[in-house]
């Protein structure tokens, strides 16, 4: 019975988060998506005239423009990146300072590089993604432009 009680939270982070984490984005959705459709019905019930295209371009969310999704990645490359760094810092000035285990300096040092290796993907993302679509942002902006 101990060995179970060791293992249950591993298996809390492990299993039940992740599904708890996913059902609540999915009813987030279905929530959302059931109060546009409760709008449009509600609009045509008091108006059956109306254009609902234009409606439906009114309250559905707005698509993020390739610039908005690069400079998130840029975002969170760098926070990524820099807390990666951070925490091999500290274990860098905690193994010279001295008073840290050293199971548990091998582990934060492996979680820190761990970080600092995604956060430089997502810079190299962000890098490679602008210059592969520099032509397509150019087109996003001048439709924009057309639209005001």
């Amino acid at each position: 019975m101990s060995d179970f009680i060791d293992i249950l939270p591993a298996l809390a982070c492990g299993c039940v988060l992740p599904i708890v984490v996913v059902w609540l984005t999915i009813r987030n959705e279905m929530n959302k998506t059931n109060t546009r459709t409760q709008i449009v019905l509600a609009a045509i019930e008091k108006n059956p005239d109306m254009d609902l295209e234009e409606l439906m371009a009114k309250i559905s969310p707005k698509k993020k423009l390739l610039k908005e999704k690069l400079l998130t990645k840029l975002l969170w490359g760098g926070i990524v990146a820099f807390l990666g760094t951070a925490l091999i810092g500290y274990c860098v000035w905690g193994g010279y300072a001295g008073g840290i285990d050293l199971s548990d300096l091998q582990g934060f040092s492996l979680i820190g590089a761990v970080l600092l290796g995604i956060g430089i993907a997502f810079l190299v993302n962000y890098h490679i993604g602008k210059k592969m679509l520099a032509k397509e942002m150019e087109a996003e902006q001048q439709k924009l432009l057309e639209q005001a």
